[in-house]
């Protein structure tokens, strides 16, 4: 039953963010038409407000022609449509004015309910983690059980170093994934060599290259092995990667259903990516995490390795 309520109110986050973007292209296509006539800029339909207010002004506005059963789901849940939608239009427009650098941002698309990431995010409400550290409770969602153990975040609410901004509750890898957003405070903390300097090489067979030593983060000659965690998942993936192309899959052309053991076993299949890409990140998290206990001033090299790694040579 809770996680049907999870998956209305991420459905929920998908509507409200569809019908908003229907909206604003509309808009401009209405706009683009009308300058094609001749008609002066003063004259155009009025443009929409991108803004999360404006967008929330509008779909209160007619919420109940749009979405009769609205209030099943708490009001976070269609705000947080709202809200990405409002984030991925300023981007957008951002990009194509010059004021964000970086790689070009199109313009947003529809969600899919098959393909879009499930997701909701809570600011306000009843936001609070439970006394026995294995519970949490949400707005609308009541109370939640936790795999892992919420005892660091709960000492520091106690003794009032944090504070629970948001909630954000997500589906990813197989597993459901509750994060808060917290106002935290820390200690400022000194590295154990302020002094001291070091340059990191980024590298291939290398995670990275240092040009000196750092105790308890590289071996003796500075390096850092390359712990190679997708090789090491190759088997595994092999063998669930034959089992999803011998079951009957979706198709795009024809319209076909994948069946359910096509879904297991794709389940199973992304899991394990998911598990590699959790290894690389905790790899990653270590080690800039040792550099800056240890050293001072850390001075990294600005390439694109990713793009160096296309390259056949």
């Amino acid at each position: 039953m809770q996680e049907r309520a999870v998956l209305s109110h991420c459905g929920a986050a998908r509507v409200a963010y569809n019908w908003a973007l229907a909206g604003v292209k509309a808009n401009l296509d209405q706009r683009t038409a009308e300058r094609t006539y001749g008609i002066g800029e003063d004259q155009l339909t009025p443009s929409l407000n991108w803004s999360l207010a404006g967008l929330r002004r509008a779909w209160n506005a007619t919420k109940d022609e749009v979405a009769p059963w609205w209030p099943e789901n708490s009001k976070e849940s269609y705000n947080t449509g709202l809200d990405n939608l409002a984030r991925a239009l300023k981007n957008w427009n951002d990009s194509r004015s010059g004021k964000r650098v970086g790689r070009k941002v199109g313009f947003p698309r529809f969600k899919s309910k098959h393909r879009s990431a499930l997701s909701v995010r809570f600011t306000t409400g009843t936001i609070r983690i439970e006394p026995d550290r294995h519970h949490v409770t949400l707005p609308r969602l009541g109370t939640l059980k936790t795999h892992e153990s919420t005892r660091k975040l709960a000492r520091r609410i106690e003794t009032g170093t944090a504070r629970i901004l948001s909630a954000t509750v997500r589906f990813e890898g197989g597993r459901w994934f509750v994060a808060f957003t917290c106002e935290v405070q820390r200690s400022e903390t000194k590295p154990a060599d302020p002094a001291a300097t070091v340059g990191v090489d980024l590298g291939i067979s290398h995670l990275a290259v240092c040009s000196r030593p750092v105790p308890g983060v590289t071996d003796e000659q500075g390096s850092v092995g390359n712990p190679e965690h997708l090789r090491k998942a190759q088997k595994k993936l092999r063998r669930w990667s034959r089992a999803v192309s011998r079951r009957q899959g979706p198709g795009k052309r024809t319209g076909q259903k994948a069946s359910n053991r096509w879904k297991r076993a794709n389940r199973r299949r992304n899991r394990i990516h998911h598990r590699v890409t959790n290894l690389r990140r905790d790899g990653i998290h270590k080690l800039t995490t040792g550099l800056a206990a240890h050293i001072g001033t850390v001075v990294v090299e600005d390439l694109g390795v990713s793009g160096m790694l296309a390259n056949r040579k």
